[in-house]
């Protein structure tokens, strides 16, 4: 399966992005997704994550309040809706598809539960 990411950029604090991830798989209704970011000098990090039907979501603490991820099974497209960004939020932005078989109880937050991975997008919040 390809990944696609898209709409990161440049916003002041405050401001608002929203990200976009495009999958080529067939069966990506079936796919558990997920939104991982990674900050200069610093590990990739766990942002969100949805299941195939979309009932299902989590956050990091660090956003919870402020991003909102969804998807569109029609459009082979998940999303992460990004408020009220501060500048700590700056990092490159990944989009994952689950491991197939993975369960999404205790492995959702797990990187390593991921087996294919979007380009990534920055996105740079500037005080």
């Amino acid at each position: 399966v390809q990944l696609q990411a898209s709409g990161g950029g440049l916003v002041q604090a405050g401001g608002s992005l929203r990200l976009s991830c495009a999958a080529s798989r067939r069966t990506f209704s079936s796919d558990n997704m997920g939104w991982f970011r990674q900050a200069p000098g610093k590990e990739r990090e766990f942002v969100a994550a949805i299941t195939w039907g979309g009932g299902t979501t989590a956050y990091a603490d660090s956003v919870k309040g402020r991003f909102t991820i969804s998807r569109d099974n029609a459009k082979n497209t998940v999303y992460l809706q990004m408020n009220s960004l501060k500048p700590e939020d700056t990092a490159v932005y990944y989009c994952a598809a689950m491991a197939i078989g993975k369960p999404w109880y205790n492995y959702h937050k797990r990187s390593d539960a991921y087996d294919h991975w979007g380009q990534g997008t920055l996105v740079t919040v500037s005080s």
